[in-house]
């Protein structure tokens, strides 16, 4: 029999005496007189149906515990006593930039100026734009730019992984640098992430992406996702390798490039991990820095459907990336696949409680009662009231894990239906970044 007990305000005596009840004091559900700080569960006492919420109850919290903060703080531990030091070099290789836009006709011009702006000679760098079916000017602005040496291919909209199948085979530089239009980089960008491939054993290297500040609470909880991302990646790194590169901008040896099977939802996923299991290393590379803007949470929403279907997808498409094979199996369930059941942890949660003792179930009840509606009052309360620091990072969990659930629909809809467009404040279009890497206030 395991016992687990709280003194009540009466003292031990009171307890004694308890003890020596009857079973049915519980089933009875008649209330403690004086109420004990927390309830005496004694497993011998409690019903089957009971010792099973128990149980179910426990194995979740202790899920969702690992999933958030013991596992990072495990990794975190090893990445402290690991020592794998990437041999860089100076050399200056042939880089092809492939940028597949759709509707990016807002960035566009800013982001081939920002790769002509590189510190890297021009002449040893090639450029492809490939719109996707663009419907807005991206098409007339990757053409202007063809005095500059811009190459420029239009495909029928089929989504990015055929815009890149498409476009990297008219490429011929020794590194691929596969670029999103949005993001814009350090001038040194280039430079430190090409270095990286001094090492023969690194495949693929992407720079560090910084969140520039947000204007709302919003926008800044929701870049806290990136944030904590970018912490596990450097870790990963100094254990082996990252599972995945930066879509955004993805540098990856030419010969280690493979088509992307169609409908392929996470091409930062998909060719990192061909490289990897050729026994390669993929890497962040910290002293190269990319700047991201802030999204609202809608649509960050239907970004992490996307991510979340993805990592659904690749158990489809890998299976070998749960076998011996992979060399951090135990990294990947963690990090990546301990994140997708959290959500499932949460519901479990929630129909264990009806269970409960009756103690017990009170506490947790009015828990959860708490933390949701927190989140969903976060609508109404304005920025400038400090509740919001409470409300607007559990209203942003509780969303993202909502996107995890909404992820399973990959497999009843086309995968690439789930792609969206981002959305942003307007302004962002004509925001420059800041020179210096800056993260959200207020939170």
């Amino acid at each position: 029999m395991i016992s687990v007990g709280i003194f009540s305000f009466r003292g031990v005596s009171s307890w004694n005496s308890r003890l020596q009840q009857t079973p049915d004091y519980i089933a009875d559900n008649r209330p403690a007189s004086p109420v004990p700080i927390l309830y005496l569960i004694n497993y011998a006492m409690l019903a089957p149906a009971q010792i099973i919420c128990v149980a179910v109850f426990t194995l979740a919290c202790a899920i969702m515990f690992y999933a958030l903060f013991g596992y990072p703080l495990l990794l975190d531990f090893l990445a402290r006593r690991a020592h794998n030091p990437v041999r860089k070099d100076d050399k200056l290789r042939t880089v092809s930039f492939v940028i597949a836009v759709y509707n990016g006709d807002k960035f566009l011009e800013r982001k081939l100026k920002d790769i002509f702006a590189q510190n890297y000679p021009r002449e040893l760098m090639e450029v492809l734009v490939v719109s996707d079916g663009s419907t807005d000017r991206t098409d007339e602005i990757a053409r202007a730019f063809a005095k500059d040496g811009v190459k420029f291919l239009r495909v029928p909209h089929g989504g990015k992984a055929a815009a890149l199948n498409a476009g990297v085979p008219l490429m011929s530089g020794e590194i691929l640098v596969l670029n999103d239009v949005r993001q814009m980089l350090d001038r040194d960008c280039l430079r430190n992430v090409i270095a990286c491939f001094g090492d023969p054993k690194v495949g693929a290297v992407s720079p560090q992406t910084i969140i520039v500040q947000g204007e709302t609470y919003e926008e800044a909880t929701t870049s806290l996702y990136w944030r904590y991302e970018l912490w596990i990646r450097q870790r990963m790194t100094r254990v082996d390798s990252t599972f995945g590169y930066t879509g955004a901008f993805a540098a990856i040896r030419r010969s280690l490039w493979t088509p992307l099977p169609p409908g392929t939802l996470l091409d930062d996923v998909y060719e990192p991990l061909v490289a990897f299991f050729q026994g390669y290393r993929i890497l962040l590379e910290p002293s190269a820095t990319m700047y991201d803007f802030p999204t609202v949470l809608h649509s960050e929403f239907r970004r992490k459907v996307r991510l979340q279907a993805g990592l659904y997808q690749m158990l489809k498409i890998m299976p070998e990336l749960l076998s011996s094979r992979n060399r951090m199996r135990f990294h990947f369930v963690s990090g990546k696949y301990g994140r997708i059941v959290i959500p499932y942890c949460m519901i479990a949660v929630a129909l264990a409680t009806i269970g409960l003792p009756p103690y017990w179930r009170a506490a947790a009840f009015w828990g959860q009662v708490l933390f949701y509606g927190l989140a969903a009052v976060d609508g109404v309360v304005s920025d400038n009231v400090g509740l919001k620091k409470l409300t607007s990072p559990i209203r942003t969990f509780v969303v993202l894990m909502a996107a995890s659930l909404a992820a399973v629909q990959v497999y009843f809809v086309q995968p690439t239906s789930l792609w969206k467009d981002v959305s942003y404040r307007a302004s962002i279009a004509e925001q420059a970044p800041s020179p210096e890497p800056k993260v959200p206030t207020g939170v």
